[in-house]
């Protein structure tokens, strides 16, 4: 992996208008998450999320995203259930009482990008499951909390994956965090793994999307005949958490974190 991208730091005013795209992105999430119940398709979720952007007047980055001669996604959202663990096209499946759901959710306005994902429970759920959820999430702020100036690239994953495996469960590889701010994905990458004390100097004005993606079982992924759902390559579950995060001079600022949210 290297660390020597170019990161480009957002100015004040940027860092505004990225405020701004990532409170809608935040709250649109915090909809979605309201909607999950059994029963309930992932399509529906989808069609809500278009119907919420139509009505404040946002894009989507997500729909007809299609990198390195993929087919175009069909969606604005991601919906991975159970042992998806991103990129899960939404479509007629029912959510049942014990899935988890990963909603990755990304919103574009007047030039600017917020990116976030949240993994969530279907009714009740097993103790295994629940103890997934919370050390992805926990992972996620780990990552966060290496977001100031002076600290290296890398301190962020390496911080990330202490937590995760920590908890006994594994890191996925194949899928990074990124920067993020005109572009959905502009450099760097930010794995979610490696050593300590490598990579580019953090500094103010970096915006960086933070998003452990954590297996009960092998890291490793399988991707569908659609070519985007990734999956576990041993049907065990996984968790996906992300944020939007501004490093600055007082420390990390999460972009996308509304009240109540994730």
């Amino acid at each position: 992996m290297s660390y020597g991208e170019r990161i480009t730091l957002k100015s004040r005013r940027e860092l505004d208008q990225m405020r701004e795209v990532g409170q809608h992105t935040g709250e649109i999430l915090m909809k979605l998450r309201e909607r999950v119940q059994p029963g309930v398709t992932t399509g529906e979720l989808n069609e809500f999320a278009g119907k919420e952007l139509n009505r404040r007047g946002l894009n989507s980055p997500f729909l007809n995203y299609a990198p390195g001669g993929l087919p175009p996604y069909p969606a604005v959202i991601c919906a991975s259930v159970n042992d998806e663990i991103v990129h899960g096209i939404p479509g007629s499946r029912e959510l049942k009482e014990g899935d988890i759901i990963s909603l990755d959710f990304g919103v574009e306005s007047h030039g600017f990008h917020g990116d976030s994902a949240v993994t969530i429970p279907v009714g009740s759920i097993s103790t295994e499951a629940e103890k997934l959820l919370k050390a992805t999430r926990e992972s996620l702020y780990e990552g966060i909390n290496e977001m100031v100036p002076g600290k290296r690239l890398s301190d962020i994953g390496a911080s990330v994956q202490k937590r995760a495996e920590g908890e006994g469960f594994s890191v996925v590889r194949q899928f990074v965090g990124h920067g993020i701010g005109r572009e959905m994905h502009e450099p760097p990458q930010v794995p979610n793994y490696g050593s300590p004390g490598r990579g580019q100097r953090l500094k103010a004005g970096m915006v960086l999307a933070i998003e452990p993606m954590v297996n009960v079982g092998s890291e490793k992924v399988r991707i569908l005949d659609d070519g985007w759902t990734a999956t576990t390559v041993d049907g065990e579950l996984s968790a996906h958490f992300e944020h939007t995060i501004a490093i600055t001079d007082a420390g990390p600022e999460v972009l996308t974190k509304v009240d109540g949210s994730h």
